[in-house]
């Protein structure tokens, strides 16, 4: 398919609007969670969030890109804002590959969720890994700053030899 230099400039402009509002107004995140499926019982997850005080960019991003949902939040009760959540391993794969060589606040976050999403959990050590990942990747959020900040602690646990 050959595309209109004018179709290219829409895709190029896309890319830099998605992560312009990634820098300025998102959050990249990843946690710990015990998930008694998991071979280690437990999983690291990467989340996309992107916040706004009026709903309809956010439920446009969910048209657009047919993922994620939008959740409000309240807070206080003097006004509510709502997020635009991305959870999905492959939907957080394309969107960040899709925004990496635009975004510029976020550059580093961007790299550590990409390697969290793309390790393969073999062993007990590739779990703590991601978990160290995680823990790096929570450090360069400001929000994080007053949560527990070392979670690859929670995986420390005993692990039976045959795992």
């Amino acid at each position: 398919m050959n595309a209109s230099a004018v179709g290219k400039a829409s895709i190029e402009v896309k890319r830099a609007y998605l992560a312009g509002l990634i820098d300025g107004d998102g959050c990249i995140m990843a946690t710990i969670e015990r998930h008694r499926e998991m071979r280690f019982g437990f999983r690291v997850r990467v989340e996309l969030k992107i916040t706004q005080k009026e709903p309809e960019l956010l439920h446009s991003l969910v048209e657009e890109w047919n993922i994620g949902r939008v959740s409000s939040n309240r807070k206080g009760t003097a006004y509510t804002t709502y997020d635009w959540i991305v959870r999905e391993k492959d939907d957080l794969k394309n969107i960040l590959e899709f925004i990496e060589p635009y975004t510029r606040l976020k550059k580093k976050q961007v790299t550590i969720a990409m390697q969290i999403l793309q390790m393969k959990v073999m062993t007990k050590q590739d779990l703590i890994e991601n978990a160290r990942l995680a823990d790096a990747l929570s450090k360069l959020n400001v929000r994080s700053s007053g949560r527990r900040s070392n979670f690859a602690s929670m995986i420390q646990i005993p692990v039976s030899s045959n795992d």
